[in-house]
């Protein structure tokens, strides 16, 4: 299959393209990512996904424009949702480029993470995949968490240290915004 992957980084990647390789798929990468902050931040997350392409031979399409402001628009005054709000924005935009693109399904990095809300993004996908009419690729990436950890580190690629979003850097940093 044809698989349109979306990405949030270059790190994250490293293991489901590895693995959807394995079994047989051709992926394609998507970086469509309005959420995160500061701007250079959003710069070495491309740059590091620049060069895994580059090692790789990965296929990715890149959406190079700073979207910060699209993303606050959604978020705020919903910050307690913000996440969902996040990982719908980018879904979203990344069914459509798998129809323009004429992809045979989509899946998303951020299925590789265990910080992020594996089930709301699998309603989420399921729902978009019948609505777009795209099939939904589930795979729990979270599996490869150590070794894409691993493999990341000896390519040398930026490992981020928060999510993204203005919100997880602040939560990441400010001792008093640490979740327990």
């Amino acid at each position: 299959m044809k698989i349109l992957l979306h990405v949030c980084c270059g790190p994250c990647t490293v293991y489901p393209l590895s693995f959807l390789r394995e079994q047989g798929h051709d992926p394609v990468g998507f970086f469509f990512n309005p959420n995160i902050h500061p701007f250079k931040e959003f710069k070495r997350r491309i740059n590091a996904l620049d060069d895994l392409a580059r090692r790789t031979g990965f296929k990715v399409d890149i959406v190079r424009d700073y979207g910060l402001k699209e993303y606050l628009r959604k978020v705020v005054f919903h910050e307690e949702k913000r996440c969902g709000f996040c990982y719908e924005m980018r879904l979203v935009e990344t069914v459509k480029h798998a129809r323009e693109i004429g992809a045979d399904g989509f899946t998303t990095t951020l299925l590789y993470s265990k910080y992020q809300n594996h089930e709301l993004i699998c309603s989420q996908a399921e729902k978009l995949a019948e609505e777009y009419g795209i099939p939904f690729v589930y795979e729990d990436f979270r599996k490869g968490w150590q070794e894409g950890i691993d493999r990341s580190i000896d390519m040398g690629l930026y490992r981020q240290p928060y999510c993204g979003c203005i919100y997880s850097e602040q939560e990441r940093y400010d001792k008093k915004m640490r979740k327990k």
